[in-house]
């Protein structure tokens, strides 16, 4: 089974957030995180950017909000 290392990318830097990660979901500004142990983490003000199964990356970055309506 493949599971994930979740890393948080802000600017050139990248923070590991979660590891053993089997599911993911975008929830409206947040994102789900669940271990393959049914652990839930819940990382909020994030969007999915990179999901790379060969090398096991799932790359979160912080929402930017934008006024434009």
């Amino acid at each position: 089974m493949c599971e994930f290392k979740v890393y948080l990318k802000n600017e050139n830097k990248e923070e590991t957030v979660a590891e053993d990660i089997v599911y993911a979901k975008n929830t409206g500004g947040s994102v789900v995180l669940k271990t393959i142990l049914g652990n839930q983490v819940t990382i909020d003000n994030v969007d999915i950017i990179e999901v790379d199964v060969e090398a096991e990356r799932l790359v979160l970055h912080p929402t930017i909000h934008s006024n434009h309506h």
